[in-house]
């Protein structure tokens, strides 16, 4: 277990002893049949929450990857990262302009898409209606290659949920929807202290969201069932991060008594329940929601929150945002660095969070499709699409003089439509 997950265990450790509770407790009978009883009206329970805490928060993260440190590595060593002067210190392969437009080569200019070709302003027998009508036929042959080539151009809203489950090989057969009665059963059975984090942090995100408001009880039950999913902790295997560990009481240190808390390794960060409220919008069949998120996570998620030299992981995701701003627009990165308004203080958030809560949820679901068509977060969880944002605001932000202010002009991008943006700052504007 790293030295992050550990100063997490250890906040979360604190919170149990100064609450005097414990990690997890097991129901009394009456209290898991009302439980059971107002399982799909679990948004109308007002918990006194008021005495718990986010274990952390994306800022604090941030922190903590501002402070890493290849200690095998000088920054003299390498010219081209000695002139970094973004946040993110350690010296990962990235790719540059040239790179990103071979592998993104389909959201070139000539390519019809979804999010552009199909406005109102342009006639639908142009692009519309025949992308429809190979989307029909990905679906009859039920091919999931072809479905992940074919949603690097968009989904239609009305195809959308049953692309994204053929690419990601979720099927709803009996045996996955007996394994969800299963987890919603250990739900009812045994309390967990990560419960309250849940509760507490889909009143302070959804519940107070325009768009997810309305999802409360979904979100419930799904992250209180992935909670006790331990067949989440397969992640760990292709990840530098290791499920944190607690002890049977008395048992401190002996790893014969150790036990990965929660089951499933993943403690909920303040925002987490972001990346299942989009997902309400698709599917309304709680096991068939579940399924999707779970694979949604172990695919793509998790790297947003754990450390690693992935591509597709969040240190990779931030050294290539600050790269890009300060090789083309460095006007722009140079002012804000000088004023103490570093990008990445304003874009981490966005990024951790795959920008849900933040764009309008069309435009959020055109871009998830191209994270499931590229089977990639480069482009679309954070690094082009974070720098794309600012280019669209750059005059506006050469004008501020304080972190404050330059946060102030990105605070709304629910107005932003996410594929001109895309197409326009890789293919139009940067050379």
């Amino acid at each position: 277990m790293g030295s992050w997950e550990k100063r997490i265990l250890k906040s979360l450790n604190s919170m149990c002893t100064e609450l005097s509770i414990p990690l997890a407790r097991k129901r009394p009978v009456g209290e898991q049949k009302e439980l059971l009883n107002k399982w799909n009206e679990m948004g109308t329970d007002e918990p006194d929450l008021s005495l718990f805490r986010p274990v952390y928060a994306p800022k604090d993260f941030l922190e903590v990857l501002i402070n890493l440190r290849n200690p095998n590595y000088e920054n003299g060593d390498s010219l081209s990262f000695r002139t970094h002067l973004g946040l993110i210190q350690v010296p990962l392969k990235v790719k540059d302009i040239p790179e990103l437009k071979e592998f993104f080569v389909e959201l070139g200019l000539t390519t019809g898409q979804l999010g552009i070709d199909d406005s109102t302003q342009v006639p639908p027998e142009l692009f519309e209606n025949e992308h429809v009508r190979i989307g029909q036929k990905v679906l009859a042959e039920q091919d999931s290659a072809a479905a992940q080539q074919y949603v690097r151009q968009g989904s239609p809203t009305a195809l959308r949920a049953e692309l994204w489950a053929l690419i990601l090989n979720i099927s709803s057969q009996p045996e996955d929807i007996l394994y969800y009665e299963q987890l919603k059963t250990n739900v009812i059975q045994h309390d967990l202290l990560v419960d309250s984090l849940i509760y507490k942090d889909v009143k302070l995100t959804a519940s107070n969201d325009d768009y997810y408001f309305v999802f409360e009880d979904y979100l419930y039950q799904v992250l209180l069932c992935f909670s006790r999913d331990t067949s989440v902790l397969g992640h760990f295997a292709y990840s530098s991060a290791s499920p944190p560990k607690s002890y049977i009481r008395g048992k401190l240190g002996l790893e014969e008594y150790a036990v990965f808390y929660p089951p499933n390794g993943v403690i909920p960060f303040h925002g987490f329940s972001m990346y299942v409220a989009p997902l309400c919008f698709l599917y309304h069949e709680p096991s068939k929601l579940y399924q999707i998120f779970r694979e949604m996570y172990v695919r793509f998620f998790f790297r947003l929150h754990s450390i690693s030299s992935h591509p597709s992981g969040i240190v990779s995701l931030c050294l290539l945002f600050e790269t890009l701003l300060q090789t083309y627009l460095p006007q722009l990165f140079y002012h804000l660095r000088e004023i103490g308004a570093q990008p990445l203080r304003i874009s981490f958030k966005w990024m951790v969070r795959a920008f849900s809560g933040y764009l309008a949820t069309d435009q959020l679901l055109l871009l998830w499709d191209r994270i499931l068509g590229y089977n990639s977060l480069e482009i679309l969880a954070g690094k082009i699409l974070a720098a794309a944002v600012f280019a669209f605001r750059a005059v506006n932000l050469m004008e501020v003089t304080s972190l404050a202010a330059a946060e102030a002009v990105l605070a709304d991008l629910s107005t932003l439509k996410v594929m001109p943006l895309l197409q326009i700052f890789l293919f139009a504007t940067v050379t």
